[in-house]
């Protein structure tokens, strides 16, 4: 009898943890969605085209999305959060979240590609990523659970069009120890304690 019990409660847990799992993978599949509309909105807005106002994705959705940090960067939030994550993780919310301005920035704008995944990428063909972390030759696996979740929340406000931008409409961005010989030519929008953030004297992307 004994045994028989602690089968059942073994069952029982099973089925639990599967009805768990498999609400987790219908929220992922519902932020995709989600993300993918606003996406397409935020470059509507940028082209000054007509677009309806998408459906905002929620904390829990957001928090189903890459739940390792290593799924494949397919998406809009997984990719706006790893970028977030290896671009400014450990330094505080505030660059987190101004990274995050500046890929949305790039994504409203006609100069750069017309989603998040593309923005990030952008280069890696040539060897010359728009973001470090993309072509660094290093795994891109966010293994600091608690900064990931960060980052994830801060894509999904990102993206709800819920964040404040704090670059004054940077397309780009440095860490204030180095010095690239390109920000002498750019107008530099905002600074915070570890990044300057720019655009380019007529606008147009580069």
């Amino acid at each position: 009898m004994h045994r028989t019990g602690i089968a059942i409660v073994l069952a029982a847990l099973l089925l639990v943890d599967q009805a768990i799992a498999a609400d987790q993978a219908k929220e992922a599949d519902v932020a995709e969605s989600k993300a993918e509309a606003l996406e397409q909105s935020v470059v509507d807005e940028g082209s000054e085209a007509p677009s309806s106002t998408p459906a905002t994705i929620t904390k829990p959705e957001a928090q189903a999305i890459d739940p390792a940090g290593d799924e494949p960067l397919d998406d809009a939030i997984t990719c706006l959060s790893r970028t977030i994550y290896w671009e400014a993780r450990g330094v505080g919310g505030e660059e987190m979240e101004a990274v995050a301005n500046v890929v949305i920035n790039r994504l409203g704008h006609e100069g750069f590609p017309d989603t998040v995944c593309k923005v990030v990428r952008q280069g890696g063909e040539q060897g010359t990523c728009q973001f470090s972390w993309w072509c660094d030759g290093r795994s891109d696996v966010a293994a600091n659970d608690e900064a990931y979740a960060i980052a994830k929340e801060i894509a999904r406000k990102a993206l709800n069009g819920q964040l404040t931008d704090v670059t004054g409409g940077a397309l780009y961005f440095h860490h204030r120890t180095v010095n690239p010989g390109w920000a002498a030519d750019y107008i530099m929008t905002a600074e915070t304690g570890e990044f300057a953030f720019y655009k380019t004297q007529d606008g147009t992307a580069r």
